[in-house]
């Protein structure tokens, strides 16, 4: 999969804690506003007070990016309110919007305050699962999850992201290792994988199945972007 050849209005990563969902959409984000356009990305994760977009908003604003984040008062609050200013953007023709889910059940909640401007959009949704995680290290607890993510949701799934990672310790085998549970659990639910997710630092992906999507993490240094076409 191509990242630069997708189409669509919206962009929505999900997935459970840990993935690496957040650096993933910022490094998406930079890649398609160096498309051309108008590019928003929405931290709409209420749930983790760890690493978050709000910490980057300089960063990315200097790429051109309109970075949209829930008011400090209502960081953990479950509220309609917190996606107000996002449905404007989507119904705003002039912006591309990627969203950042929160993990788990209470994260992906979010989402149903934003179905009625969903439904009215094409969107491209991407699971992003870490199978280095201890919850999610066999095909039938990511077929739980993403299943009851999407329930949850109340989006549909369009791709699986292989986003096998160990942090600074991410090795190629680590990545190879996802790709084949990965592979498994894509057969089980006849989603695709859209591409695997590779550190700067890991030089080699001979062997890797699937496209490579490499990213520099913001966590600890700051980032940018790089995408290979690996088939």
């Amino acid at each position: 999969m191509k990242v630069e050849e997708l189409k669509s209005k919206v962009f929505i990563f999900l997935g459970p804690f840990g993935t690496g969902k957040t650096e993933l959409s910022m490094n998406f984000s930079m890649v398609r506003k160096r498309m051309g356009g108008e590019v928003a990305l929405a931290d709409i994760d209420i749930i983790s007070p760890y690493f978050r977009i709000r910490d980057f908003v300089g960063i990315l604003e200097e790429e051109g990016i309109k970075v949209i984040l829930p008011p400090l008062h209502l960081l953990h609050a479950d509220l309609p309110i917190i996606t107000a200013t996002v449905g404007g953007y989507i119904e705003n023709e002039k912006y591309e919007v990627i969203l950042d889910v929160g993990g788990e059940d209470d994260g992906v909640a979010v989402l149903g305050y934003l179905k009625r401007f969903l439904d009215e959009v094409d969107y491209t949704s991407f699971m992003v699962i870490n199978t280095k995680r201890p919850l999610y290290r066999d095909p039938e607890s990511i077929v739980e999850m993403v299943e009851r993510l999407s329930r949850k949701g109340r989006v549909r799934i369009d791709f699986l992201v292989n986003s096998t990672n160990l942090g600074g310790q991410t090795e190629i085998e680590d990545i190879r290792e996802g790709e084949k549970i990965l592979s498994i659990v894509s057969e089980r639910m006849k989603i695709p994988v859209g591409f695997s997710v590779v550190p700067d630092f890991v030089k080699d992906v001979k062997g890797l199945k699937y496209d490579v999507f490499r990213i520099r993490r913001f966590l600890g240094r700051i980032g940018g972007w790089a995408y290979e076409n690996h088939s």
